[in-house]
């Protein structure tokens, strides 16, 4: 036997390894330790829940003892002083953790069922260092913009993954180890980002679970937590504090794109958010100190790159950082809300018309105002449409034929002191405002369309979201030679006749298993077309007819209508041993083109016939 074979016998089967550890810091939250141990306890994977009792005096530590006394081969309760903050907690935690990987749960959120279990499938598939976990909020506010789709393997600079420097993570443990990766320690916030950081610029790649909430971050009802407190984003303890997560990347990233990548995450969500909302509410002795240290940070960090991968108010607000006015002029128009309204919505030939009025609230002027076309699924891409303005309102016309396919949301811009500012359009609109209908444009259907959730401005090129009205019917049917039925019929797609290079094939979709064979169709000038579909040939079942065509996005398929008497009658013949049937028919009610597919043997024809 080898010296593998005794130490395994010794330590316990690979089997038996622990997968997750869930680390818990817990400070006087027993109201809520009972729904988070409970996420934590019905992980479908190896786990063990350590949980750290960081000096509780409102019998959270009881409560951790019985769930230990309960669950002994799952819960390990560790009881320190009172740390004043999470750092200490969770450095116990990882200390006593065993797993192959650590997951930080706070003591007032929960985990999704299936939470760890996706997230330790992601990261031992791909062979990722992190995990990040779709997070939705409950009176908070979620991380957004990594979790717009998932990813197997994704590094820093290609990705979002580091706007979210929260701990609520999957890590593998062997990293924090090999590089003693800690939290800080005696911090009241921001140990977290000091730690993630430091994770990130060690992992050789990155998960991410999109499709499934897997963190869930609550709002305690009665504003205990350390991120409720008042003082807990105190602008110059907030920048004091973020020069440390700063250093620790800069120390492991060199100069060049990555760190700027990096950088603006920084100073976008940690350091000119500071000019915002917090500044507008301070004085005029704290504005002087929160723009000072503000400079200080620009001075050691901003970068010609970090500027050019900032948006407009934050490139002012680095200009401005010696002239407090600005910054509050900069802070008011960021405050404002984006008021619009839609008023008229047409066709003009190929383009779409869109008129509707737009201001900021509580600023009577602006330099400027366009319609501005993103690309769903490619934020990067867009088209700023110059907006012509007549009185209190603007008319834009968009050329649809210039649009490629995708959906494309509309929103309005308006510029004022260099800076813009965006908003959906659409939702707020005149009451007499219909949507306009469909139109085909150079072979490609374009649908202007009201979103469901909250009735914004939107169009889809290609009919990927929205379905596209058509019909497709059946003219005459009749059985030719080599029981091929031969049928003639007629589309139209939002009223007119497609060109016939778009329409592609019939496909017949039998209605139990889903199961689908495809016949040629050949396309006729008019929306006409003919095929010979051999349905004979089909496995037996009921089968519905489509007829699909191309109208420039996924294929657009059309259910065939008919009636009964436009329909072929029934047809059996023997073929080989086995006695064939095909019976076409109008289903009830809509009244579409279907077939009824039978074999039979000579032995279950006796059957039938004794029967």
């Amino acid at each position: 036997m080898t010296l593998e074979w005794w130490a395994m016998a010794a330590t316990g089967s690979e089997g038996d390894a622990v997968d997750v550890s869930v680390v818990i810091p817990v400070h006087n939250c027993r109201a809520y330790l009972d729904r988070c141990l409970t996420s934590a306890l019905v992980q479908r994977v190896r786990k063990e829940i350590v949980v750290v009792d960081d000096g509780s005096t409102d019998g959270s530590g009881e409560l951790l003892d019985l769930y230990a006394e309960y669950h002994p081969e799952s819960v390990k309760v560790i009881h320190i002083e009172a740390s004043g903050g999470a750092g200490r907690p969770r450095n116990v935690g990882i200390e006593h953790a065993t797993g192959r990987y650590v997951f930080f749960c706070d003591a007032d959120d929960h985990l999704g069922p299936e939470a760890l279990e996706r997230m330790v499938a992601a990261a031992d598939g791909n062979g990722t260092d992190i995990v990040l976990g779709k997070i939705v909020g409950h009176g908070r506010r979620a991380p957004a913009s990594m979790f717009q789709q998932g990813a197997e393997r994704v590094g820093l600079g290609d990705s979002n993954v580091y706007n979210s420097l929260s701990c609520f993570k999957l890590f593998r443990r062997e990293l924090l180890e090999r590089h003693r990766i800690r939290f800080g320690e005696g911090m009241l916030v921001g140990e977290d980002l000091l730690f993630t950081a430091h994770a990130y610029c060690h992992a050789e790649a990155v998960s991410v679970v999109a499709d499934y909430d897997c963190y869930h971050l609550v709002s305690r009802s009665d504003g205990s937590s350390i991120m409720q407190q008042p003082g807990s984003r105190d602008p110059l303890a907030w920048l004091a504090m973020i020069r440390g997560p700063i250093e620790v990347m800069a120390r492991h990233v060199e100069p060049g794109p990555l760190r700027d990548h990096l950088l603006r995450r920084h100073f976008r969500l940690d350091v000119f958010t500071q000019l915002g909302t917090v500044f507008l509410e301070s004085d005029d002795v704290r504005r002087k100190d929160i723009a000072r240290e503000v400079a200080a940070l620009c001075d050691e960090w901003y970068t010609p790159g970090v500027h050019e991968r900032l948006n407009t108010i934050d490139r002012q607000r680095a200009g401005a950082l010696d002239d407090i006015d600005r910054l509050v002029r900069l802070a008011r128009i960021e405050s404002a809300t984006v008021r619009r309204r839609l008023t008229g919505l047409r066709w003009d030939g190929d383009c779409l018309v869109v008129t509707g009025a737009a201001r900021l609230d509580g600023i009577t002027r602006d330099d400027g105002l366009a319609v501005v076309l993103r690309a769903r699924h490619d934020p990067d891409v867009e088209l700023v449409l110059p907006a012509e303005r007549k009185g209190g309102e603007f008319t834009a016309r968009v050329d649809v034929a210039a649009l490629a396919s995708g959906i494309w949301d509309l929103r309005v811009a308006v510029e004022i002191e260099g800076v813009i500012r965006l908003g959906r359009l659409g939702a707020d609109r005149d009451s007499d405002i219909a949507r306009p209908q469909p139109r085909l444009i150079g072979g490609v259907v374009a649908v202007p369309y009201f979103t469901r959730d909250n009735g914004n401005l939107s169009i889809d090129m290609g009919g990927h979201a929205v379905a596209v009205p058509g019909l497709a019917r059946l003219i005459r049917a009749r059985w030719a030679l080599g029981h091929r039925l031969i049928v003639d019929g007629e589309i139209t797609v939002v009223g007119t006749a497609p060109a016939a290079s778009a329409i592609r094939r019939i496909v017949w979709r039998e209605r139990r298993t889903g199961r689908e064979r495809a016949d040629a169709v050949v396309a006729l000038a008019g929306g006409g077309f003919a095929a010979r579909p051999a349905v004979g040939r089909l496995a037996p079942g009921t089968w519905d007819a489509y007829l699909e065509l191309d109208l420039g996005g996924p294929p657009a398929r059309f259910r065939i209508e008919t009636d009964a008497e436009t329909v072929a009658t029934p047809r059996r013949w023997w073929g080989a041993p086995l006695l064939r049937s095909v019976r076409p028919y109008a289903t009830s009610g809509k009244g579409r083109f279907s077939a009824v597919v039978r074999r039979l043997t000579a032995e279950m024809l006796i059957r039938r016939i004794i029967r």
